[in-house]
């Protein structure tokens, strides 16, 4: 345990100075991995929420590679259970490209979405980059069933199983996915927050060995020692760059009701902070995704404000901002040059 609580600690020597960083933005208006309609405008609001600028003041130098647009796939009829196969296929194969451009480009980058099966280009775009990576799942729902054990055959709820290696048998040939390969290893997932968990996610958890802490081990060890368990077991290998894949819905839905499978007895506010500012703080943070956030499934304005404003806040925790403050690096208290003059 003791080279991640290192790790983290060089980090937090430099808290009290802006963190220097440069952040990829892309936008990723994509709704059909499940059936709401409204996710698409996930990118919009936390665009409009004042993101990007929040990001430039606390010292980020950001590039906004703007909204990705999907190809119209037509007929896109079911295939067995699963619905939108092709839209889905599509859609990520044109966001992985987006992400490994971003990683080449040398910036964190971060995923605005849509809704979360959008992760299956994600991370495959971020590893076409960089390698191996340690995935770290922050959501109510493990998002693991395969084509062959889903109930309801949307693809938010099966985004994992794709990228494991260790399900490539598991999956069938479907149109528009002949493009991704598995790139994660079950040991180098960690699940945060897990309260809505399937039999088949179940058993594929327990079968894999799979990290899991639901929210009886939030509940019972508390959010610091969940992520100094996550850093410790992530980073008791080989340490690799950490994709962030975070579902809003993660955070109890009496904070973040706008999305479209609330579950009760989520995150805290707090909570759903602290993991995005331990992660920074370790360094290897390397892409962010932010899904799920859904203005239509609000009964209230407030709802929806106060879903994306905490949707943000955990962004700009994601690239170093700290609650306890900071200043840059150069920054110097101004000296006294005479008198103060009346103000004109």
């Amino acid at each position: 345990m003791r080279s991640a609580r290192a790790l983290v600690k060089v980090q937090r020597s430099l808290h009290h100075h802006h963190h220097q960083s440069s952040v990829g933005i892309v936008g990723a208006p994509f709704s059909k991995g499940q059936p709401r309609g409204g996710v698409e405008g996930g990118p919009g609001q936390l665009r409009a929420a004042g993101l990007l600028q929040r990001l430039r003041d606390q010292g980020c130098t950001v590039k906004d590679y703007g909204n990705l647009t999907f190809e119209d796939v037509g007929a896109d009829e079911p295939l067995g259970l699963l619905k939108c196969v092709r839209a889905v296929g599509s859609a990520n194969q044109r966001l992985s490209e987006a992400m490994k451009m971003v990683k080449e480009d040398g910036h964190t980058a971060m995923m605005l979405g849509g809704d979360h099966s959008l992760a299956i280009g994600s991370i495959h775009g971020h590893s076409a980059a960089v390698g191996p990576l340690s995935v770290v799942w922050v959501d109510a729902h493990a998002d693991l069933n395969t084509p062959l054990t889903t109930y309801t055959g949307n693809f938010h709820g099966q985004s994992m199983s794709y990228l494991l290696h260790e399900l490539s048998t598991k999956i069938p040939a479907l149109p528009n996915f002949s493009w991704l390969q598995p790139c994660v290893s079950a040991k180098d997932l960690v699940y945060i927050g897990l309260r809505d968990v399937d039999p088949a996610e179940h058993y594929i958890l327990t079968l894999l060995g799979v990290k899991a802490f639901s929210m009886s081990e939030v509940d019972r060890l508390g959010v610091p020692r969940v992520m100094e368990e996550t850093c410790d077991y992530l980073f008791s290998r080989v340490k690799k760059p950490i994709h962030l894949s975070y579902d809003i819905d993660a955070i109890d839905p009496s904070i973040t009701p706008a999305t479209g499978t609330p579950v009760v007895g989520g995150l805290t506010y707090r909570e759903g902070i602290y993991i995005s500012e331990h992660l920074s703080q370790t360094g290897l943070l390397s892409a962010v995704d932010m899904v799920e956030v859904n203005p239509l499934c609000a009964d209230r304005e407030d709802g929806v404000r106060t879903t994306v404003t905490t949707a943000v806040e955990v962004l700009l925790a994601c690239l170093g901002r700290r609650r306890e403050g900071s200043h840059s690096p150069d920054y110097s208290l101004p000296e006294p040059q005479g008198p103060l003059q009346p103000k004109s």
